[in-house]
């Protein structure tokens, strides 16, 4: 049972210690008062180097759509490591999986590769700036896009700084964040249509675009509105702003991912997670408008844009090969089997008596310990109290201890899971919700 300080995760986290600082590499997967450490994985199921076996609900953070060792990924990773893994030329696999996004997402007329989301996202702002020669951006208070000074802006700003709740306060995210740098970017609240419009509107001369995830904001706990979405589509085209969805997660929602779902289309799409079938990769595509600033006139260019493993062959083959198997049969099956799963969490919060709700769409459900889900990161962050936070981490517990792998609420689907995995999964957490449910009671009367 989790914690063991007598197991091969503990010791293996003390070694690492001693290696890294305070023994992680990825903040996010910080969990005390030590990780699991993986040792291998088949299909929608994860064993630890103690023999414990686990359901995964993380996905690495959303990243493997197919689970662990997809027979058609697997092969075609053999099968381009022996042909070729990168090299300065291209490669047909390029070709291949950017027309497989060009036909699919509605926004995307071009595209080009990167290596990780955060790089999408910076070269998206490169382009948006070289389009209409204008250097700020907005964003969504508590918005996540990456780690990058400049987008992670109001990412997670105190109370004490927020600012007016109509005109958000840009607060840097890290220590030592320039002020020349926060004065670059408009922090917008999510959801609140005419205070949104009216900046928007107050900086539309210097505003070279505005980001925003289209799906949940912050790990699946805020979801701006389809009017706010198609308003800012309206405001970003009347001034001439180009409007950024975020879709390095949310393209998992559907099979033209969530811009397709809404029918509303940015001018530029940042892409990654799913589109590299296991490994790293990060796109960008968009309109050929916008995408033009890319277009090479002699030797001179508008952004300049390379990297030594960008459309390396490994993530260019086996991202095509993943994309492929996702057919509108394959999401169709995904979404009835998030709904059967929230359904069951929904019904397993209520049986324990306690406060909490699953909500989501297709592949991605959240789990909040509220009765109402905040609709902005307002009333987001007045959730984030220390007892909030214990609780959930002790949710995150209980459920490891039941066999169910989940990060913070987030319950990631894979396409190999069955409704025998979803079942499992759904009585696994009535076994934990009832025996977190006394705690939260006693910790609420206190």
């Amino acid at each position: 049972m989790y914690p063991d300080l007598k197991s091969k995760s503990a010791e293996l986290f003390a070694r690492a210690q001693n290696v890294m600082p305070s023994g992680y590499t990825r903040h996010m997967a910080v969990s005390p008062p030590y990780p699991i450490y993986a040792d291998h994985a088949e299909g929608c199921w994860i064993t630890d180097v103690d023999g414990n076996r686990y359901i995964d609900f993380v996905n690495n953070f959303t990243a493997l759509i197919h689970g662990h060792g997809r027979k058609e990924i697997v092969d075609v990773v053999a099968r381009q490591a022996h042909r070729l893994m990168s090299a300065i030329l291209p490669c047909e696999a390029e070709l291949q999986l950017g027309e497989l996004l060009q036909q699919r997402i509605p926004g995307v007329e071009l595209v080009r590769f990167m290596n990780s989301g955060t790089e999408a996202v910076m070269i998206a702002v490169k382009a948006a700036r070289a389009y209409n020669q204008r250097s700020k951006i907005a964003k969504m208070e508590g918005g996540y896009h990456g780690q990058y000074d400049l987008i992670e802006v109001s990412h997670r700003p105190s109370p004490d700084k927020w600012g007016p709740a109509n005109h958000p306060a840009s607060v840097g995210h890290q220590f030592a964040t320039p002020q020349s740098l926060l004065d670059e970017v408009v922090v917008l609240p999510t959801n609140d249509i005419e205070a949104t419009r009216q900046l928007i509107s107050e900086n539309a001369s210097d505003l070279s675009a505005v980001l925003i995830d289209p799906y949940r904001i912050h790990l699946g706990n805020i979801q701006p509105s389809v009017e706010y979405l198609q308003m800012l589509r309206d405001e970003t085209t009347k001034h001439g702003i180009v409007l950024i969805f975020d879709e390095v997660m949310c393209l998992r929602v559907g099979f033209n991912g969530r811009q397709g779902q809404l029918g509303i289309t940015p001018d530029l799409t940042t892409l990654g997670k799913i589109i590299g079938g296991g490994l790293p990769i990060g796109g960008l595509g968009g309109t050929r408008e916008v995408m033009s600033v890319f277009e090479l006139d002699g030797l001179d260019v508008k952004v300049k844009h390379s990297g030594t493993f960008t459309a390396n062959g490994m993530s260019m083959a086996t991202g095509y090969v993943g994309m492929s198997l996702l057919t509108p049969e394959v999401f169709t099956d995904m979404e009835a089997r998030g709904e059967r799963l929230r359904k069951g969490l929904n019904e397993a919060i209520k049986d324990a008596g306690m406060a909490g709700i699953a909500v989501g769409e297709g592949s991605l459900t959240s789990v909040a310990l509220t009765d109402k889900p905040p609709q902005n990161f307002r009333e987001l962050a007045a959730l984030f109290t220390p007892e909030f936070l214990r609780r959930a981490m002790n949710m995150q517990n209980a459920l490891l201890n039941e066999g169910v792998l989940t990060m913070r609420g987030l319950f990631v689907a894979s396409t190999p899971m069955t409704d025998d995995d979803i079942d499992f999964t759904i009585e696994a957490a009535g076994r934990a919700f009832r025996k977190l449910a006394p705690q939260m009671e006693k910790a609420a009367n206190e």
